[in-house]
């Protein structure tokens, strides 16, 4: 099948990519999911797309041959993937290559009759109040992303996970009982929804907007089910972080891509995703308005510090499975304050990683060190840039507001400030919907066959090359969340962990074999009758 979609044109970088993919039959499921067997036949996709420079330069991914994207559980079928690229420059393109695409929004992309236009808006998700600590936790910790078990022990996920977030709640409740009681995640996100379907609505674009958490309500499972229940027919995916990670877009994209696989309707249905979009000028001028804003806050504001502080990731994450994440987050704050410079701000700014866990090394510089380095050297004003969030949430709240607060003030900063994160800013969500606008002529239903193929999800090449590649590694990738972080040296911390893991599994296996132990007389374990 040939697919040919009006192009639209990045803002540094056009390209245009050429897919063959070859599939071979997809045997049933290990997990029975229902996965019928089914001879896929040849596809080849040709259409335009964007994708970030920094990812066409830095990816280390191979392009000659890449697996689909199931579970670790699934039998995974082999494809052969032949890519062409031609990258454009900035230089070779004109000004406004984006403007005609907009324009003609009337007449392409208002939806004919009997079709139904959606936005599935994806989240993290945070508990909404203390109770929903511990089963949020829960959650958390029984994705195989997170913690990864031995093939052999991967019946004890759902125990471990119950352990881990029983023993954990109290801890976590103190932090979220310190922001007022509960993440305001998901009421932020709602008003963003409501926001960007008036604004799809005066662009003349009827659609309704869905909210996916992956770990809390609403649930992606549950924004499918309203999805099909309002009979959606062309679909575009918006995971609502700026840039593309495998631990935060990644992981909302293989859940979906299960459910899409599972279901017959979700499969014909014309969908796409735009994976990241730090890059769009719109939420570069957003973040701008915003420090701007905040700069002229401090009594001095050419004395002060922009400081970047991004969620971090495992370096083995950008170094071994190819995650963009570093690379686009570095363009980011670089498109950003080339913004803030042309606005007469020329402050200095650093950006550093936040939120690690564990013995693995994560991206550095981190943000505690490196605000202790700032006050050492000399800086007494410091503004707070949370650059990968687009919500207030628990890392906001909490980890910068607070302690990294308070820790700037220990370090000899006498003034601190923070940008608010994005929210309902008019610019960002104005520029939302012209990014879902402009989706919209790549919306196209992958099946070619009266068979029942079950293709990929994300019709961006770039995307599910990077995933598979890290579905292929991440038996050798570092969780993002480390249990146990005692020992005196790395080779002692992770012979530690892994002796610890060893131990909690012989004794979660005693305790399922036996119904006898700690768990049970918890409640933890139901009794075995």
């Amino acid at each position: 099948m040939d697919f040919d979609a009006a192009s639209a044109t990045h803002r540094a970088c056009s390209t245009s990519i050429s897919l063959t993919l070859h599939w071979s039959s997809l045997p049933q499921n290990t997990n029975n999911l229902r996965q019928p067997h089914a001879e896929y036949r040849d596809v080849k996709l040709s259409l335009p797309t964007r994708l970030p420079s920094s990812f066409l330069k830095r990816s280390p991914v191979p392009r000659q041959k890449m697996h689909s994207r199931i579970s670790s559980s699934d039998v995974l079928p082999q494809v052969s993937l032949d890519i062409s690229v031609d990258e454009r420059t900035a230089g070779d393109r004109p000004e406004k290559a984006q403007s005609p695409l907009l324009t003609n929004v009337a007449s392409s992309n208002k939806p004919k009759d009997g079709e139904r236009v959606g936005v599935l808006l994806l989240n993290l998700g945070g508990p909404e109040s203390l109770e929903d600590v511990q089963p949020f936790l829960f959650n958390l910790f029984a994705d195989p992303d997170i913690i990864r078990l031995p093939r052999l022990f991967r019946f004890l996920q759902r125990p471990l996970a119950q352990f881990i977030s029983t023993l954990r709640a109290p801890k976590s409740a103190e932090g979220y009982a310190a922001i007022g009681g509960g993440s305001p995640l998901r009421q932020m996100t709602a008003e963003q929804a409501d926001a960007l379907s008036l604004a799809l609505k005066g662009k003349n674009l009827p659609a309704k907007v869905y909210v996916g958490m992956r770990y809390w309500h609403p649930f992606t499972e549950e924004a499918i089910s309203q999805i099909k229940s309002d009979g959606i027919t062309r679909l575009v995916v918006l995971p609502l972080y700026p840039q593309f990670s495998i631990s935060t877009s990644g992981s909302s994209l293989r859940l979906l891509e299960n459910i899409f696989r599972e279901d017959e309707y979700l499969v014909n249905m014309q969908h796409t995703v735009i994976p990241s979009w730090y890059q769009r000028e719109g939420y570069v001028q957003a973040m701008a308005n915003l420090i701007e804003k905040e700069v002229y806050k401090f009594e001095k504001p050419e004395e002060v510090h922009i400081f970047f502080s991004a969620h971090g990731v495992p370096v083995t994450y950008v170094e071994d499975a190819g995650d963009p994440y570093k690379a686009e987050m570095e363009e980011c704050v670089e498109l950003i304050m080339n913004a803030v410079k042309d606005r007469g701000i020329n402050c200095q700014h650093t950006l550093a990683y936040q939120s690690r866990v564990g013995p693995v090394e994560w991206l550095k510089p981190y943000t505690d060190v490196t605000i202790r380095e700032l006050g050492k050297c000399g800086i007494k004003n410091l503004l707070a840039v949370p650059v990968s969030f687009v919500s207030e949430h628990i890392e906001t709240l909490e980890e910068i507001d607070m302690e990294y607060r308070q820790l700037a003030l220990e370090s000899g900063i006498k003034n601190w400030g923070r940008v608010p994160a994005l929210g309902c800013e008019p610019t960002f969500i104005a520029d939302l919907a012209d990014a879902v606008i402009e989706a919209l002529p790549y919306v196209g239903a992958m099946a070619v066959s009266n068979l029942e193929a079950r293709q990929s999800l994300v019709p961006l090449g770039s995307v599910e090359e990077l995933l598979a590649t890290y579905d292929a590694l991440r038996r050798e990738l570092p969780a993002p969340v480390s249990l146990w972080e005692w020992g005196w040296t790395k080779s002692a911390e992770t012979w530690n962990g892994r002796a610890a893991m060893l131990a909690v599994l012989l004794l979660l296996v005693l305790e399922v074999t036996t119904g006898q132990g700690v768990l049970h007389q918890w409640g933890i374990l139901p009794p075995i009758n």
